[in-house]
């Protein structure tokens, strides 16, 4: 072995412990009892004690909840790390694991871009989504740490810790020159890992401004060199929370562009569907579709009325399968979906960003049942826009009249393919440019 990788390997494992020592010194346990410690050594401040005490605490809490910044680490990786470690041409893209596909098929959108636009470039993915088949798929290297809640009765500093230590390593063998976040809220491991790394550019892709009062952490933000925002349908003004990292806006981003989608005699022979039916697209996370009173139930029976009328149910891959016997029903568990939406003539969705962009961008006749407990995600004000632009229709109260009627109006409409551009093509073009 030869003397220069003996050395890097003394610095890594140096950076390693350094690190170790400084969780250690950020932990509460630690910190109050050097405020204790401290305390005792100076008579004055052990007077004070009874007061600073409670405050000190209370300072510990609104740390822990976001509100005040977290105490600035020292450095842990040396100069001579990255004097050894050549930059490569690689990006690694770190999708958080939400309720749905939405942090993920952003990035994966992202991910397909990039390499038509440079075959040459290393896309890595680092994410705690359970589908690895999907990028795998694809070859891309992908690095999987399970969800914080996957394991019992796990810390979230323990959680935090292998998240630094698992990317820190993914940063040393791949020596990205890009990474990419898409998520709401930044993991302090995370923060961690991407602070020691002074020659990374730092993206955070967020859908949605950030909100004052919201649960981001204060300090979080700047540990990024820019955000990247997708827009929505309808913009919201809402009082943004003060922070001086550049910001860049991108038009919707969608994984499948309509020239990539199966043609419709493809779609209704690989689904089993007469070519001469209509066919209804359902993806609705309102109650089981076995439950007779629940939305999807409600939406299906109305459906099946007419008797030239399939009905297709999107199943989601991160959750129950779906138990239905009931005739003209296909169910379809594959990702993306998108790729059969030329085969449908009508949908019915909730008003999710991902899939009301999907409709969007076909056109596609849509009645629209959104979720109205959402919190910050404005569904309704959303899903109004499509009824606005005259390919959609808005239902807040499901009944089997309600959505009879809605139903009706849905099926005089034609569906008109917008020209908006797709956000994902250009966010590649700004990071293979190196412009951002």
């Amino acid at each position: 072995m030869s003397e220069g990788v003996d050395e890097a390997a003394i610095i890594l494992r140096s950076s390693r412990m350094k690190r170790e020592v400084q969780r250690l010194r950020a932990t509460a346990s630690w910190r109050i009892g050097l405020h204790l410690t401290n305390s005792v050594r100076n008579p004055l401040r052990l007077l004070l004690l009874p007061f600073s005490f409670p405050i000190y605490c209370i300072y510990l809490v609104l740390e822990r909840l976001g509100r005040v910044s977290a105490p600035v680490r020292e450095e842990v990786v040396e100069d001579e790390i990255e004097d050894i470690s050549e930059i490569r041409n690689c990006i690694v893209l770190f999708p958080t694991n939400g309720v749905g596909f939405g942090h993920f098929t952003r990035l994966y959108a992202l991910a397909k871009r990039l390499r038509k636009l440079d075959d040459s470039l290393e896309i890595v993915f680092f994410t705690p989504m359970p589908t690895l088949h999907v990028p795998y798929s694809d070859e891309f290297p992908t690095y999987h740490l399970a969800g914080r809640y996957k394991h019992k009765n796990m810390e979230s500093s323990t959680w935090n810790m292998l998240v630094e230590e698992m990317l820190t390593l993914v940063f040393e063998v791949h020596k990205p020159k890009s990474f990419v976040f898409d998520g709401a809220f930044p993991y302090r491991g995370m923060l961690n890992a991407i602070s020691q790394r002074k020659s990374l550019s730092k993206i955070w892709l967020r859908r949605g401004m950030f909100k004052k009062g919201s649960s981001v952490p204060v300090d979080s933000i700047g540990f990024f060199d820019t955000v990247i925002h997708p827009k929505d349908a309808v913009e919201r003004n809402v009082t943004e929370m003060i922070h001086s990292v550049r910001t860049e806006n991108v038009s919707p981003i969608t994984l499948i562009d309509n020239q990539e989608m199966l043609e419709r005699s493809v779609v209704r022979s690989r689904l089993g569907l007469p070519i001469d039916c209509k066919v209804t697209y359902v993806q609705l996370g309102a109650g089981q579709i076995n439950q007779i009173d629940s939305d999807i139930r409600t939406v299906v029976d109305t459906l099946l009325k007419n008797p030239n009328m399939y009905v297709v149910i999107g199943e989601s891959m991160l959750g129950k399968r779906v138990d239905i016997n009931l005739e003209r029903i296909r169910i379809i568990r594959d990702y993306p979906n998108a790729i059969y939406f030329k085969g449908f003539d009508y949908s019915v969705q909730a008003g999710g960003y991902n899939s009301f962009h999907e409709m969007r961008r076909l056109r596609l006749p849509t009645l629209f049942i959104p979720n109205l407990n959402t919190g910050m995600d404005d569904q309704l004000a959303r899903c109004l826009v499509a009824k606005e632009e005259g390919w959609g229709e808005v239902l807040e109260s499901v009944t089997p009249e309600t959505v009879d009627y809605a139903l009706l109006k849905i099926l005089d409409k034609i569906p008109a393919p917008i020209t908006e551009s797709n956000g994902a093509n250009e966010l590649a073009e700004m990071l293979i440019e190196e412009r951002i």
